[in-house]
């Protein structure tokens, strides 16, 4: 954390950071307040960001002001940060067998649906769930209902709000370690809120999905498109990953560092048919500037056009 308060404590840089053709940021700190992310974001070099609006291991959450998320959209507007990702809550499971959790876990994301309307953020990302105690197939139906549940009353589509159901390790009771079950959520929501997918390379790669090899990679890509679809998919998680594929293990990993390597991420930037998401980096700080670098690294990687 000291690392990235640094940040606002350097100079501002004298020049604006040198951008990409493709929408480039990492997971952001918020503190001091959520508006100082986009700050942060902006120095970093990223031209779009994700953020928790509240504490992610709390369910107690941020007093959220009109003035913060006024200097939010300011310094948005002027840096050009967008899409501004929200990450949810880690503590919300919407498929909570628990009837008293489950209502704690409902209250809990509509918090995190109007506070991401409060800051007019384009996405806001969730974890499908746990369905342990239940079976996967009404853990899948009841996380699209209480989706539903929470967003009931709340106008996502004209504050321009998109939930995102992001793919998982597929540790043994979590929802969303394979497309069709991310896809399953997506068609249970359709008619009821704007609904698409977030892809992170490191659930993908540990869940056992082949994308280091050409090969395995355009397969993979090939599945994704049959059973979600690439238009679906506006934001991906650019992870590199400490396991195995296949290992069920949630590791992120610094870009190029671990088992998926920079190639993947060579592909996944400069496949024309993803060239429409936007690529956020939740990688680990175990140094200072490790946010920094690998934002760079991921810039390094586009090709020019």
């Amino acid at each position: 954390m000291a690392a990235e308060q640094d940040i606002l404590k350097m100079p501002a840089p004298r020049r604006p950071p040198k951008l990409t053709a493709r929408r480039i940021g990492i997971h952001t700190s918020s503190a001091g307040g959520v508006e100082n992310a986009a700050e942060r974001a902006y120095r970093l070099g990223c031209n779009t960001f994700q953020i928790f609006s509240s504490s992610p291991r709390q369910w107690k959450p941020y007093e959220l002001g009109r003035p913060q998320c006024e200097q939010m959209n300011r310094l948005r507007e002027k840096y050009d940060l967008k899409p501004l990702v929200i990450h949810t809550n880690y503590l919300i499971n919407l498929a909570g067998t628990t009837e008293v959790f489950l209502r704690k876990s409902i209250e809990a994301f509509r918090g995190e649906i109007e506070r991401a309307l409060a800051l007019c953020a384009e996405y806001l990302v969730l974890h499908p769930g746990s369905f342990r105690g239940a079976d996967r197939e009404k853990g899948l139906l009841q996380t699209a209902a209480a989706i539903a549940a929470a967003s009931r009353g709340l106008d996502l589509a004209k504050g321009g709000l998109t939930i995102l159901i992001e793919n998982t390790a597929g540790a043994e009771y979590s929802l969303g370690g394979s497309f069709e079950q991310v896809a399953e959520v997506i068609e249970h929501l359709r008619n009821h809120v704007p609904v698409a997918a977030c892809i992170d390379t490191c659930h993908v790669h540990v869940a056992g999905y082949d994308i280091v090899s050409e090969e395995g990679f355009q397969e993979t890509i090939r599945t994704l498109d049959s059973t979600i679809g690439l238009k679906k998919v506006p934001v991906w998680h650019c992870n590199d990953a400490k396991a195995a594929r296949g290992s069920k293990l949630d590791r992120h990993q610094h870009i190029g560092k671990g088992t998926i390597g920079l190639e993947v991420f060579r592909r996944v930037l400069n496949d024309p048919r993803l060239a429409h998401a936007a690529f956020i980096a939740e990688t680990p700080i175990d140094q200072p500037g490790d946010d920094r670098r690998n934002v760079a690294s991921l810039k390094k990687l586009v090709k020019l056009t």
